[in-house]
């Protein structure tokens, strides 16, 4: 365009120059409308002619027909070569079109002005301002809540104190000083900051140098997005790559915070720093105790950290929290001592899609986590016919030359991830990719390194239909960052949540409980990158994770209501009333499903009681409740050893009426039977409830969902 220009210059006299300018001006429809708009560029395109990417973009604005002659400075607002290569813009839809014809255009991201973002789980779980627990609760207020981590990102406006109440007068805690930490950052929400590294140092680590800070501060990200979702305030004016509008919130937003640090180099936990966390938590008087974390390995209770560790904190009247674990398998799941709320995770009613348009018209939908607002347009749709290889887009098998700035359509094969498909589009360079997979869970959002989604094989076949009949094919758009709301069936459980049974001890059903712990949104370390897309790497305050880490805060959050509502209640009540008051239907009003069973109906060894349902939990009506005592006569009924039993207990004398471990007074039944048992059997269980609700009530007992083979 512009050597066509030069031309014309060259042919014709100024006068007739001026008007055909003047009339490219006036043609421009005065309804047209500027917007703002983020344009890659393929830098290689660049004339060696200009010494700047920022001049080459500027000789792009000052040559588009539609726009007038001096009016880049207007036009162009930044130019980028390092977060991105391209620029932003204010443009009509002329002027954007004109660009999009360039070659050298790769794509266009709106410029959207940020708007308001939600955890959205805190909706999920039916929390109202004017109705339910949040209000009767006072959302938390002057409740603490311990969480035990990789530390703290103060700030993050989660942590703001804006509506706090005063520091409750009997804490203990304080906020410590370190690297890049002070105690000026914290305030009437963020009461206590402490770290814990002399285990990570006695492994020969020096957290002093290299990626860490030797404080309170999070270098990975995870403790502050477990606090947030736990306990966030209020946060207007959050934003995650466009995804989820709303407001961010925790579960219990008035609620105070205190962290312990005692995960380093990213992630990385030992038992000493752990055991030295829980206990400042006690000591300093924490009312919650949230932990995301878990040891390898199933041990007795005697020789397990979090276990023995949150039996003294039980007995100091603390509810402890603690995930099941990422594990996948049945009888996998850990932190499962009775006395610790063990949390599954399970999914929320919301999906993250993109859509894509065929260059015959047709509309398809699709799974897609990725962070950009891309909008393609008419760019060449690859499918490589009659080569399996190249089809299953396998390792090395897709030629350069033949996928390069093209969207790549990958077949669905048990002989390749789409973790690994994506990889090898991205190799090849291509622009976008379609990945064809039946798999309930393909990829992690921070896998979509490249513009992609998903699709089910049925839908897959249209596609396929039109790439192999047609002699050119093509996408005629492909849009992204869009977000649903009321996906059915949800919730579902996890695929990686741990299940039960617990070989420790499996007459206790684990995990508890089921909570949000699929794509949470909350906050996190700036250190921590979200995605890398293409050759850079994009960060968020506020990101996406998942795992019953993510699970384990919703319910402390819930823990932290209760207790504001009922301080009175020990830790066993709080537990059983988020047991016996949840629900194990899902929005379809069937079971749920499960995940790892391609959506096959779930078993309580996945979900336990449910999943929690906070409104109902606040008024339990009876509840089953337990001391010390009672997990003592439990711990005698395994038969540990005097010593064993002293480990655990932290005491030399105790007293065991020689009960069986079935009678120990849980919200849960769970039947161990040898694999010899002759059937019929008859098994004795023994409860005691209190009643909590109205003085008088009649309470009448019956079954419903009894599974084959019982009555």
């Amino acid at each position: 365009m512009k050597m066509s220009f030069s031309h014309l210059i060259s042919q014709c006299s100024l006068l007739w120059l001026l008007l055909f300018l003047l009339a490219i001006v006036n043609a421009v429809p005065k309804s047209e409308e500027y917007k703002t708009y983020i344009i890659h560029m393929d830098h290689t395109h660049k004339p060696t002619s200009f010494l700047t990417h920022k001049s080459w973009h500027r000789s792009i604005l000052k040559s588009l027909l539609s726009s007038p002659a001096d009016d880049d400075k207007e036009l162009l607002l930044y130019s980028y070569s390092h977060v991105m290569h391209g620029f932003s813009a204010r443009l009509t839809p002329s002027q954007l079109a004109e660009i999009e014809e360039s070659p050298a255009h790769l794509a266009t991201f709106p410029g959207s002005t940020g708007k308001l973002m939600t955890t959205y789980s805190p909706k999920f779980l039916g929390l109202q301002q004017n109705f339910g627990i949040w209000p009767a609760a006072s959302y938390g207020e002057d409740v603490i809540v311990g969480i035990i981590d990789s530390g703290i990102w103060p700030e993050r406006e989660s942590f703001n104190d804006e509506g706090m109440s005063p520091v409750p007068q009997r804490w203990k805690g304080e906020c410590e000083n370190g690297t890049a930490f002070s105690p000026s950052y914290c305030n009437r929400k963020l009461i206590g900051a402490r770290s814990f590294s002399k285990g990570i140092r006695a492994k020969g680590h020096d957290i002093s140098k290299g990626e860490e800070f030797d404080s309170a501060r999070d270098f990975v990200g995870h403790g502050s997005h477990t606090a947030s979702t736990a306990v966030g305030n209020y946060v207007p004016g959050v934003s995650h790559f466009g995804y989820a509008r709303g407001t961010a919130v925790g579960v219990a937003p008035r609620a105070h915070l205190a962290v312990y640090k005692v995960g380093w180099l990213k992630g990385q936990v030992e038992a000493p720093d752990v055991l030295a966390g829980m206990e400042k938590a006690i000591l300093d008087g924490v009312d919650i105790m949230s932990l995301s974390l878990n040891f390898h390995g199933q041990l007795p209770y005697f020789a397990d950290v979090i276990a023995r560790g949150s039996l003294s904190a039980v007995e100091k009247g603390i509810f402890v929290v603690c995930s099941a674990g990422n594990n996948y398998e049945f009888a996998t799941v850990g932190n499962a001592a009775p006395w610790i709320a063990t949390v599954g995770a399970g999914t929320l009613d919301r999906s993250f899609h993109a859509t894509m348009t065929l260059g015959n018209g047709v509309p398809i939908e699709g799974t897609s986590y990725f962070p950009e607002s891309v909008f393609i347009t008419d760019i060449p749709l690859y499918h490589a016919k009659g080569n399996l290889s190249k089809a299953i887009c396998n390792d090395k098998a897709l030629d350069i030359k033949d996928v390069s700035g093209k969207v790549v359509l990958c077949d669905y094969s048990t002989n390749i991830t789409t973790s690994q498909q994506i990889m090898e589009v991205q190799r090849a360079g291509a622009f976008a990719a379609i990945f064809l997979t039946d798999a309930s869970f393909s990829l992690f959002a921070e896998e979509y390194s490249i513009p992609s989604l998903i699709l089910p094989t049925a839908s897959g076949t249209l596609v396929k239909e039109y790439v192999t009949r047609v002699r050119n094919p093509k996408v005629k758009d492909m849009r992204f960052v869009l977000t649903r709301y009321g996906t059915k069936p949800a919730p579902q459980v996890a695929n990686y949540s741990s299940k039960g049974p617990s070989p420790v001890s499996p007459g206790v059903l684990k995990p508890d409980i089921l909570a949000p712990g699929d794509d949470v949104v909350a906050a996190v370390a700036p250190t921590r990158p979200y995605i890398q897309v293409g050759k850079y790497n994009l960060s968020s305050d506020y990101q996406l994770m998942s795992g019953t880490s993510m699970a384990t805060p919703h319910v402390a959050g819930v823990g932290a209501l209760l207790k504001s509502i009922h301080p009175e209640w020990s830790p066993a009540a709080i537990r059983s009333a988020i047991m016996t008051t949840a629900y194990a239907e899902d929005n379809t009003g069937t079971v749920f499903k499960s995940q790892l069973l391609d959506l096959e109906s779930a078993s309580p060894l996945e979900f336990g009681a449910g999943h929690i349902n906070p409104n109902k939990a606040m008024d339990p009506g009876l509840i089953y409740d337990m001391g010390l005592q009672d997990y003592i006569e439990f711990l005698c009924g395994l038969g540990y050893t005097k010593k064993e039993m002293s480990v655990i207990l932290g005491q030399t004398q105790w007293s065991c009426s020689n009960k069986s471990i079935h009678d120990l007074n849980y919200p849960s039944f769970m039947a161990v039977l040898p694999t010899e048992t002759r059937y019929p059997v008859t098994m004795k269980f023994s409860r005691v409830v209190t009643n909590v609700g109205n003085n008088k009530a009649v309470y009448r007992a019956y079954l419903e969902n009894i599974p084959t083979g019982l009555r």
